[in-house]
C-alpha cells in the first residue's frame, strides 16, 4: 500500500509572479520524483486538491475537502501527507482532528516558509521528513516541520519568518478522536467570531460582533481576566442567553486560562463562558465550527470533553 499525498497548496509549491508567491501547478510533482529518484519517497499516490490554494484563503469547505479524501483513501493507504500553507496551518491540525473520529492512520501536515526551488528553501526537508513520518508515526494527525513532530490540536505558528515557526505545548493525549471506526465529521459554515480584549476597547464593537455570531472564541488576559466594565458582562449574558457558546483561551502563549482565579475570571464564568483551559485559539475556534454541527443536547458536552487532546 502507498502513502497519500494530499496536495493544497502553501508556499511549498508556489512560485514568484507579478504580484508576488502563488501556487504553481508541478512544483510539487516534480519535488517528489525528485525524492522518488534518490530512494527517499518510496510509493506515494500524489491528490492535488484543486484550485490549489494560499492557506490564507482557506474555508470550512477546504478543511472538508481535505478530510474527505483522507476518510474515502483512509483503508486504502498507510499513511497521508497534507501539504498546506503556514498561515493557517494551526487551524487546520485541529479540524482534522475533531474531523476524524476514528482515524487509524498517521496523517502529517506540512509545508515551507520559503517555496521549493528557491534559495534557502525547507520545502524538500519538510516534505521528506513528512513522507517518513507518515511512515512511522503514531495514528493521529500531527505536523512535521523543521525537524519536529508536533501534536495537531495544539499547533501555534510562533514566527512569521524563521524556518522552525511552529510549536505545540505537550499532550499525553494523542492527536486522534478515538473511534472503532472511521467517522467522518463535516463542518458547516458558523458564524463564530474571535474577539479579542484590550485596555480601554470598544465594547459597542465587541457587542456587534457577538452578536451577529453562533459562536465565539474570547481571547482574555492572562489566566482569565477581562475589562470589570458592567458592560461587558452585560454583553455576555445576553450571548449566553441567546444560547451562544464562548470559550476563553488566554492571550499568553502558555499557561492556558483558569476562570475562578480571579474574581474577574468568576464573573466570565457567572456569565455563561467556558473555561478553554490551555487550548489555543485555533483549536478553540476549530472546536465550536465543528460542534456546531452536532445536535443542540450533545454541544456541551462536547465542548466540555477533551476529544483529541486539545487540552
Amino acid at each position: 500500500m502507498a502513502l497519500a499525498l494530499i496536495h493544497t497548496g502553501g508556499t511549498i509549491g508556489m512560485a514568484p509572479g507579478p504580484e508576488g508567491l502563488a501556487p504553481q501547478a508541478g512544483l510539487l510533482e516534480g519535488a517528489l520524483q525528485g525524492l522518488q529518484r534518490r530512494g527517499i519517497a518510496g510509493e506515494v499516490t500524489l491528490i492535488p486538491l484543486e484550485p490549489l490554494i494560499d492557506s490564507a484563503n482557506a474555508t470550512f469547505a477546504d478543511w472538508n475537502r481535505i478530510a474527505e479524501v483522507i476518510a474515502a483513501q483512509h483503508d486504502r493507504a498507510t499513511g497521508f501527507v497534507v501539504t498546506h500553507g503556514t498561515d493557517t496551518m494551526a487551524f487546520t491540525g485541529a479540524a482534522l482532528c475533531f474531523a476524524l473520529e476514528g482515524l487509524n492512520r498517521p496523517v502529517i501536515l506540512t509545508g515551507a516558509m520559503v517555496p521549493i526551488g528557491q534559495p534557502g528553501s525547507d520545502g524538500m526537508d519538510n516534505l521528506a521528513g513528512a513522507l517518513a513520518a507518515a511512515r512511522r508515526a503514531p495514528p493521529g494527525v500531527w505536523l512535521h516541520f523543521a525537524g519536529q513532530l508536533l501534536h495537531g490540536a495544539r499547533l501555534r505558528k510562533v514566527h512569521s519568518q524563521r524556518l522552525d515557526a511552529f510549536a505545540a505545548s505537550h499532550s499525553d493525549a494523542p492527536p486522534r478522536r478515538p473511534g472503532e471506526a472511521l467517522t467522518l465529521h463535516r463542518y458547516g459554515a458558523p458564524r463564530i467570531a474571535v474577539l479579542t480584549f484590550a485596555p480601554g476597547g470598544s465594547v459597542p464593537a465587541l457587542s456587534a460582533a457577538l452578536e451577529a455570531s453562533e459562536a465565539a472564541v474570547l481571547r482574555v488576559f492572562g489566566a482569565g481576566t477581562v475589562p470589570g466594565d458592567p458592560a461587558v458582562m452585560a454583553m455576555l449574558s445576553r450571548a449566553a442567553a441567546r444560547g451562544v457558546p464562548m470559550i476563553a483561551v488566554s492571550q499568553a502563549a502558555e499557561g492556558g486560562v483558569r476562570l475562578g482565579t480571579y474574581a474577574a475570571g468568576g464573573a466570565l464564568r457567572q456569565a455563561g463562558v467556558l473555561d478553554g483551559g490551555d487550548m489555543t485559539a485555533e483549536a478553540a475556534f476549530a472546536k465550536l465550527a465543528h460542534v456546531l454541527g452536532l445536535p443542540k443536547e450533545q454541544r456541551n458536552e462536547a465542548l466540555g470533553r477533551a476529544l483529541c487532546g486539545e487540552f
